[in-house]
């Protein structure tokens, strides 16, 4: 005879053989719906297996330091099953570690169910109590006894919960599943073919691709465990890209620890930072840096931290997957005021307040506590307000209401200019300080009637200004203006003209020194205010000339007074008739002459006449003077005894001047060729009226028996 046996049971024996087989051999028993790659010497024979169906609802409100049930209702529905394992309910977005849990209140009351929390994954499991399964319906009674609290006085933002049959984590945003498999030394190739051998429910595993900051924190930070996912630069190094599921191609970041994303990426610090071949991405070890966050590793991994303990599928996204609802997702939001504008105008008037609240009806009141309802909804509207005033908003639901905020109605007093500087003078080009106060508020600075603001304050120092011109000043407070321009004028006085100089004075002399600028007021440098001053002294003498008021401009004058010194001749070069007169020490305001009345700045003279002659030199103020004679000399270079008339003879010009001159000439041996004086003037290039070779011959020159000796040589040519 045929006995039938329920699925349930059915499937209850083929589940703990399947359990009792993958147990045994990695110590992770595989979950309902899972399938995937077992260790050699291990199989399963597929089952047929209709995936449940859960439909939670509970968007509600949360209010501080109480505890909330995350569901009002909940429903599980399977076709062939009544019964299973576990329940996993978690905060899948918004967990904040070490202050929100969630628990299972009036526990007593489900007396087949045990809970384990997890504050790492920041997971709630409803297990069996008795090592059996548990039927849908004490699932779905414990589940509306789940309650969510938090320990911050203060929290912020939205709880989603993800509640799963599967113990994959499930992240409503994008309705994938997460799931981490323990697997320690696996490689990233090894890891990368198993998660693709998986699935759930139908659903195509592969390697996780996290491409947001929420997936980064389920799959990463609140999942069990580090791992494998599945990101690699081995195709280009430096350009990470997603080697698995749909996103398979996408560039994640280039680079190294100082790259960038064109998306999301969440490495650890300093990575990837290519220590060795390190191509493939994995999740940092717990305790190792950020949490949840990536570095790069080769295939085969590292050592201690940087061991391989698993890798983390991803389900979900792939073309051809099943549309499953093995998760449900609800969520709390923390009651609160979320964003405020606050509204100002000029002067007395309406005002218009906005908020916005995370959930609940928004209130108005005007103060902090208790106070008067002034309104509700998300904007206030107060008709007339003369003075700033603060007016307070909260959110209100059926459980609480949240902490007020204050939002400000600001009344802006709309200024004027109470006083300028103006005219404001200055004394020749220069900047101008100019300066304006408002009754409140500060000053905008305009160089011209229109145009924008060159400056704010209540003083501006101006460009150098040449001429007379006029900046404008207007008083503004937060934005309120009268749209008054007050005139500052700005006044350029001229400079008294100076000019410096450099006088001479003779030695234990005085000289009058005049700051040349009539009608002005004086004050020298010696105490003395009249235009005019005798000094005795040489040294540097400075006067202020102010011009009367009301322009009282000062320009200072220098005036270097200096003793000329008294000139002295040291020699006299006589070069034919250049006369070159050599002093002991030059001085500028020296003059010289060789007539003693014609004057030069020059010691140099050229067309001396013949003969003997005096050097004079002398100060411009002729203070003092010295002379020295001197003689001058023509004497040729050469001359040529042809007889055609020209240079025939050589002959000393203004020997018949010095009676007892001589002239003695010898030939380059030192032979006596001839005298000549007075009388006998020249030489016709004979000795003894016999020709003589054309050559150079030398000569001494002596006017008198006191005067010096001049030698020299000179050439005969035919």
């Amino acid at each position: 005879m045929k006995i039938k046996i329920p699925n349930s049971i059915i499937l209850l024996f083929v589940f703990s053989i399947y359990n009792f087989g993958y147990a045994n051999s990695i110590g992770n028993p595989p979950k309902k719906g899972f399938t995937g790659t077992l260790p050699k010497n291990k199989s399963v024979q597929p089952i047929d297996n209709i995936a449940p169906t859960l439909i939670a609802q509970g968007n509600q409100a949360y209010c501080p330091l109480s505890s909330a049930n995350i569901v009002t209702s909940i429903s599980i529905t399977d076709p062939d099953d009544t019964t299973t394992d576990a329940i996993y309910i978690q905060i899948s977005s918004g967990y904040v570690y070490g202050e929100d849990l969630l628990t299972l209140n009036n526990s007593s009351s489900h007396p087949t169910i045990a809970t384990n929390w997890s504050p790492n994954e920041g997971k709630l499991s409803l297990i069996s109590a008795t090592g059996y399964p548990v039927t849908y319906t004490d699932f779905e009674n414990a589940i509306k006894d789940v309650q969510f609290s938090s320990s911050s006085p203060n929290p912020s933002g939205v709880r989603n919960f993800s509640i799963s049959i599967g113990q994959a984590n499930y992240l409503p945003r994008n309705g994938h599943y997460y799931e981490y498999v323990p697997y320690l030394g696996i490689t990233w190739t090894d890891a990368r073919a198993a998660a693709d051998s998986r699935t759930y429910y139908g659903l195509k595993g592969y390697l996780a691709t996290i491409t947001a900051a929420d997936e980064a924190q389920l799959a990463g930070k609140q999942a069990p465990g580090a791992g494998w996912i599945g990101g690699s630069d081995a195709e280009s190094e430096g350009v990470w890209k997603w080697i698995t599921g749909p996103e398979a191609g996408t560039v994640f970041w280039n680079g190294g620890p100082n790259g960038s994303t064109p998306n999301f990426a969440f490495w650890n610090r300093g990575e990837p930072n290519q220590s060795g071949d390190e191509d493939y991405a994995h999740i940092t070890a717990p305790g190792v840096g950020i949490p949840g966050s990536w570095n790069d590793l080769p295939n085969s991994g590292g050592s201690g931290s940087y061991e391989p303990k698993g890798y983390v599928v991803e389900y979900g996204g792939t073309p051809g997957d099943p549309i499953l609802h093995l998760s449900a997702s609800t969520t709390l939001t923390v009651a609160a005021i979320s964003s405020t504008t606050p509204a100002s105008r000029c002067d007395a008037g309406t005002v218009t307040l906005k908020a916005t609240a995370t959930i609940g009806t928004i209130k108005w009141y005007n103060s902090l506590t208790g106070g008067i309802l002034m309104g509700t909804g998300p904007s206030f509207t107060y008709p007339n307000i003369a003075t700033t005033t603060n007016y307070y908003v909260e959110t209100t639901t059926a459980n609480c209401s949240s902490k007020r905020t204050a939002v400000e109605a600001k009344i802006i007093t709309t200024p004027t200019i109470t006083s300028t500087n103006s005219p404001v003078t200055n004394c020749g080009p220069s900047t101008f300080t100019l300066q304006a106060t408002p009754s409140v508020g500060t000053i905008n600075w305009y160089s011209q009637i229109g145009g924008t603001s060159i400056e704010n304050g209540s003083s501006y120092t101006t460009p150098t200004v040449n001429t007379n011109t006029t900046y404008y000043a207007e008083a503004i407070n937060n934005g309120c203006t009268n749209n008054t321009k007050v005139p500052v004028q700005l006044i350029v006085y001229p400079l008294p003209v100076v000019s410096d100089q450099t006088l001479e004075k003779c030695i234990s002399s005085t000289i009058t020194l005049n700051a040349d600028v009539p009608n002005m007021k004086y004050l020298w440098n010696t105490s003395e205010t009249t235009q005019t001053i005798t000094v005795p002294t040489a040294g540097i003498y400075t006067v202020d000339v102010t011009s009367l008021a009301p322009q009282n401009c000062t320009n200072k004058k220098t005036i270097t007074v200096i003793e000329s010194l008294i000139p002295e001749i040291k020699n006299i070069v006589v070069d034919q008739t250049t006369v070159n007169i050599e002093l002991v020490k030059s001085q500028d305001y020296f003059e010289f002459s060789i007539d003693g009345v014609n004057y030069q700045e020059s010691n140099m003279f050229t067309d001396a006449p013949s003969g003997l002659q005096t050097a004079y030199v002398r100060d411009r103020n002729n203070c003092s003077s010295d002379s020295w004679t001197f003689i001058v000399i023509i004497v040729p270079k050469f001359f040529t005894p042809n007889n055609d008339g020209f240079n025939d003879v050589w002959e000393v010009k203004g020997l018949a001047d010095y009676p007892l001159g001589e002239v003695t000439i010898f030939d380059r041996y030192g032979k006596l060729i001839t005298q000549l004086n007075s009388y006998n003037r020249s030489w016709d290039g004979t000795l003894n009226k016999k020709t003589l070779l054309a050559t150079d011959y030398w000569y001494v020159l002596k006017l008198d028996p006191n005067s010096p000796e001049v030698k020299g040589h000179f050439s005969l040519k035919r």
